[in-house]
């Protein structure tokens, strides 16, 4: 029995484990929308929403200069706790253009104060297909209230619409060659 074994392993030692959910928070809180598989989102969602519910408890009124000094002292002690548990930058495009941010600012002053009012639940996990590698399900995590401009391409998205029909390899109005015409005699 696994008691008091809480988490998933995923096969790896835990410094590599610990290197991997840094990299995947800060994707998620830089991107707020990210596509990985289904138990990883799940283990993911464990440590994104406890480092959201300290941001937006200690972090609420982080451009108040005028808390008292004990207050900023307890949320300068919370930052430097986040930050040792994020990368300090991380990288996202907004409206097509790539822009490099301060995760732990951008968690700060972005992603808390949206959740302050909120008390849990601040991602949703979205099941979509299987890997097709290794057949792996796969799943978009996501933050609840996302600012929708972030990860977008530029211009208007297309969307492929396939039609029920196969496709001919005949051109219309010419006669399909046979392989006996295309052979050149040598």
């Amino acid at each position: 029995m696994r008691h008091a074994n809480a988490g998933r392993k995923f096969d790896r030692d835990g410094s590599s484990r610990a290197a991997m959910f840094k990299n995947l928070v800060a994707n998620l809180f830089a991107n707020e929308r990210i596509e990985t598989t289904v138990q990883k989102a799940k283990e993911l969602r464990r440590v994104a929403e406890r480092l959201i519910t300290r941001a937006a408890h200690f972090g609420a009124d982080a451009n108040n200069a005028s808390a008292e000094p004990a207050v900023v002292a307890k949320r300068l002690a919370v930052k430097r706790s986040i930050a040792s548990q994020l990368p300090q930058w991380g990288e996202r495009l907004v409206n097509g253009e790539p822009e490099r941010i301060d995760v732990v600012e951008h968690l700060f002053r972005e992603i808390a104060p949206r959740f302050v009012n909120r008390r849990g639940g601040y991602t949703r996990i979205l099941k979509t297909r299987n890997r097709r590698g290794d057949n792996a399900e796969m799943a978009i995590i996501e933050l609840v209230d996302r600012n929708t401009s972030v990860g977008k391409a530029k211009g208007p998205e297309v969307q492929t619409v396939r039609s029920a029909e196969p496709r001919s390899r005949k051109v219309e109005g010419e006669a399909a060659e046979t392989p006996a015409e295309t052979s050149s005699a040598g």
